[in-house]
Parts: structure tokens; sequence; C-alpha cells
């Protein structure tokens, strides 16, 4: 039961002192490596976490917490880290909805709109800046069909999917 509520808190404190997946990792290091397990168990961890789809953070929590106490202790680590994001999150729904019906609240929306659209248009753009190369042909014939086929209100999802097929019929 103290090994669990180790877990727990390890993961509540690492996940309200970082923000990101690289900076929580090196604090995990700091917290698990030589306590929970070694330096080589750590590291396989790492990389069996990036390997699978999905959050790599909680991935590594469950490995770490499975790793030093089986499935109790990946349920410990796993509510550790899911815990404090969440309740900030439903904080924040808590306030929004105090306040969905002011006026500046649209406004702040209407404002972050375009700026969201300008922001995923440049990401698109150093998207394909980094395919400009001998690929550059079908690389605009994918995104143009990917274009036509949305535009034409086909699901996101399926218009992915045939995307990358072409791109393993195209590019192999």
């Amino acid at each position: 039961m103290v090994r669990w509520l180790s877990l727990f808190w390890i993961f509540i404190k690492i996940n309200l002192l970082t923000t990101s997946g690289p900076a929580s990792v090196g604090l995990l290091y700091k917290e698990a490596v030589g306590k929970l397990m070694t330096e080589a168990e750590f590291i396989e961890a790492v990389g069996f976490s990036s390997v699978l789809p999905g959050s790599d953070a909680l991935q590594l929590a469950m490995f770490v917490g499975y790793s030093a106490g089986g499935l109790p202790g990946a349920l410990a680590a796993l509510i550790g880290s899911i815990l404090p994001p969440t309740i900030l999150i439903l904080g924040v729904v808590g306030i929004l909805h105090q306040v969905r019906g002011e006026a500046w609240i649209s406004n702040f929306v209407r404002g972050l709109t375009p700026a969201v659209a300008i922001l995923m248009v440049l990401v698109a753009w150093q998207i394909i800046r980094g395919e400009i190369t001998s690929t550059m042909t079908p690389t605009l014939v994918i995104a143009s069909l990917s274009l036509v086929a949305l535009l034409l209100k086909a699901p996101p999802p399926i218009v992915l999917l045939c995307a990358g097929l072409l791109g393993i019929i195209i590019f192999r």
C-alpha cells in the first residue's frame, strides 16, 4: 500500500510541476531511477512508451507503475498522472460555464478564430515546404485530392486513410 501511495504521489507531483513530456521524463528519471527501478529499466520504459501510439507520458506512468507495483501500481501511477489535468480542466470549464453569456467571451473566441486558422495554414506550409524535393508533384497530387474530397464533405478520417494509402502506393 505504501508503494502504491508513493507512486500516486510521484505522478501527482510530476504532473503539477511540469507541463510537457520531455520535462516530465527528466523529473521522472530523477524520482524513479534508483528508487523504483534501474536506469536500464527506465530507458526501456521510455523507449517502449515512445513506440506505442497515444500519450507517451501516460504510457510511461503505467509502465513505471507496473514495474514498481504491479497492476495496482500502474493504476496508482495512471490516476496520479490524469488527476491534476482533469481537475484543472474541470475548473476552467466551471469558470467558462459561469461567464459563457458574457459578450467579451464570444468576442474573444471570434478574435481567436482567424489566428487559429493562420496557425493551421503555417503548420501546413511548413509540412509541405519540407516535402519540396523530387517528391513535390506526388505530394501536391495527394494534397489536391484531399482538398477536393474534404470540400465534397468526405469524412476527414477516411480522407486521411486514403491519403496514407496513396502515399504507400506513390512513394514506394
